[in-house]
């Protein structure tokens, strides 16, 4: 059995439904020891399936069928999380969790265009791509940032994007 961490992208607002109803919508796709983490739609679970795009696909396709959206999941493996927190280029950000995000890419940009987000930039910002992960140390918040806005555009591929705080407790909730 291999624990998964599913990022669902966009639930809030407008898509929304309780967490406990997610629990029960994967327990009914098969997958055990159901966990989730805030409203925001972070699950992590167990299960003996390897495929991860097909368990994504599979989990988009159940939330559609029962909700009438469908958002994109991306799922990442405790040691692939480990990995994105371990490799932060802004340790220093980490006093203040909510300034910096982390992006989590669908897959790897085969032509991201760095340069347009960097004239997006704002000179209080950084970031940095590695992998399938987007580093963005945002003091003055991502609510009023050009660039995150223009992230998933300039890569050419979706992501979701997690603070922080809630990649380090969704960390430690996967390691349990």
């Amino acid at each position: 059995m291999q624990t998964y961490i599913a990022l669902i992208r966009g639930l809030g607002g407008d898509y929304t439904f309780p967490m406990k109803e997610l629990v029960a919508l994967l327990e009914e796709l098969g997958l055990e020891d159901v966990q989730t983490y805030i409203q925001s739609g972070n699950a992590i679970f167990r299960s003996k399936r390897t495929d991860v795009a097909a368990l994504e696909r599979r989990i988009t396709a159940a939330i559609e069928e029962r909700y009438g959206f469908a958002p994109r999941v991306i799922i990442l493996t405790p040691k692939e999380l480990a990995a994105a927190v371990a490799a932060n280029p802004y340790p220093e950000a980490e006093a203040a969790p909510t300034s910096l995000h982390l992006t989590f890419l669908a897959e790897v940009p085969t032509n991201p265009d760095l340069e347009a987000l960097e004239r997006w930039r704002k000179p209080s910002e950084r970031f940095a791509l590695k992998g399938r992960v987007f580093y963005l140390h945002a003091p003055e918040g991502v609510g009023r940032s050009k660039l995150f806005a223009r992230i998933e555009k300039s890569l050419g591929v979706q992501g979701t994007a997690r603070n922080w705080r809630s990649v380090r407790n969704i960390l430690a909730l996967a390691e349990q």
